[in-house]
């Protein structure tokens, strides 16, 4: 099995690249803890979700993903909904539906250090 974070997005020609099926989805979901494959209409997209410690945590979160995106060309929905609900999706949108890119941008998000930015999980005693 390939590292995907150790992978580059490479460009996507709408003409000759084609979404991937559910099957091929569903194989390389297991390779990026977190993402969860959804179904909108039709459409497969990878998304995750985390609680940061504030509004500005979140755009801190959103600057580090920032420049991953712009290295690799390749650019997630980022959504800052609330202060501190941020949820990323990924999907390739020239060709409607994942390709291989939105796995390997999904990995190097997994790679980022932003534990600092994130809440706490609180334990139930």
């Amino acid at each position: 099995m390939d590292d995907l974070s150790a992978k580059k997005c490479v460009p996507c020609n709408s003409k000759d690249t084609r979404p991937m099926t559910e099957q091929s989805a569903n194989e390389l979901i297991t390779q990026v803890a977190g993402w969860n494959l959804i179904n909108e209409g039709g459409m497969l997209k990878l998304k995750r979700s985390w609680k940061v410690k504030s509004f500005m945590k979140g755009l801190e979160l959103f600057k580090l993903v920032a420049d991953v995106a712009e290295a690799e060309g390749h650019h997630p929905d980022l959504h800052l909904v609330g202060w501190n609900n941020v949820t990323i999706e990924i999907w390739t949108h020239a060709v409607g539906g994942l390709t291989e890119n939105d796995f390997i941008l999904a990995a190097k998000i997994n790679g980022l250090d932003f534990h600092h930015l994130l809440r706490k999980k609180t334990t139930a005693f």
